[in-house]
């Protein structure tokens, strides 16, 4: 059986840069092991299965692997399916490139019903940005400095900066959010022989990050590490960015209305990723996160399988 895929690079505006993403379109019938199968197959960090979804109201139900395992959400995930499957829907309607209208509509995943918004802004782009279903929740403290610079083969003074402490947070997905005080703090950052021991549980996973610019909160720069998972390093993750808005609310002095974060990832490994992160606090809690992003499409294919 021949099943359509589309390559995108997600959370860039152009070719060759941000995350490369499978998706596979034509999905049905396939179990969790081909699909898993087929991730390995494709070997990079997230492969997508699109489905008819389960309600009509939604446009369609994913399924989302990494190399390893399967995951309930993924940030740069939902952003390549929902380019493609708006760029789809703008090319059955007629639309020219650049010429559709916004369109809204849900993606079924394993987390929930993820609700996005896509522009179509050029032939084979677009840029999507969807509500988070989960709002952060704090998982508490990440291992001491001295355990962390051991793993990331960092020194202990390395380890954090102004009110940001290590932590572990989730959106749906659990990350160990490690803040080091330069960028070539986090240039020399890499998984060391301690990496399994000090980052374990069921998603082990670290984020280390620094501030860009000194004084400015606004911008941040990232690389996220999970070779358990089968992703050595992930050149944008856009679910980390959503649970990075509780390291936000616990680290920044941030009040009431809506708040615009840029975050840069893979730049440390020529693959330059920028994820846009909207926080919306409301009496002081946090009421609502967003995560948007380019994709482009770089290739079509077939699995005869």
């Amino acid at each position: 059986m021949s099943r359509r895929y589309v390559i995108l690079d997600v959370f860039t505006d152009r070719p060759l840069a941000g995350n490369p993403l499978a998706v596979v379109l034509d999905s049905e019938g396939l179990d969790t092991d081909s699909m898993q199968a087929i991730a390995r197959e494709f070997n990079m960090s997230e492969t997508v299965f699109v489905a008819e979804p389960e309600s009509p109201r939604h446009r369609a139900r994913m399924r989302i692997f990494t190399p390893a395992r399967e995951l309930p959400f993924a940030g740069h995930p939902t952003v390549g399916a929902a380019v493609l499957l708006g760029l789809e829907e703008d090319a059955a309607q007629g639309g020219g490139a650049g010429g559709a209208d916004a369109q809204a509509f849900g993606l079924e995943q394993r987390i929930g019903v993820v609700s996005c918004v896509v522009e179509t802004v050029g032939e084979g782009r677009g840029r999507a940005r969807f509500k988070v279903p989960r709002t952060p929740e704090y998982l508490g403290p990440a291992p001491d400095s001295a355990r962390l610079a051991w793993a990331l083969g960092l020194q202990p003074d390395d380890i954090g900066f102004a009110r940001h402490v290590p932590s572990r947070h989730s959106a749906g997905v659990a990350f160990d959010f490690v803040p080091v005080g330069s960028l070539e703090a986090l240039a020399k950052a890499w998984p060391g022989v301690g990496f399994p021991e000090v980052f374990e549980g069921d998603h082990p996973a670290a984020y280390v990050y620094a501030a860009l610019t000194a004084g400015d909160g606004q911008r941040f720069r990232a690389r996220m590490f999970a070779p358990g998972l089968g992703v050595a390093e992930d050149p944008a993750t856009g679910s980390a960015a959503a649970a990075f808005a509780g390291m936000l609310m616990q680290s920044e002095p941030l009040g009431d209305g809506v708040h615009d974060f840029v975050i840069e990832q893979g730049f440390d490994m020529g693959r330059p990723s920028l994820i846009d992160l909207q926080l919306s606090i409301d009496g002081g809690a946090l009421s609502s996160v967003e995560i948007g992003g380019g994709a482009v499409v770089v290739a079509r294919g077939e699995l005869l399988l």
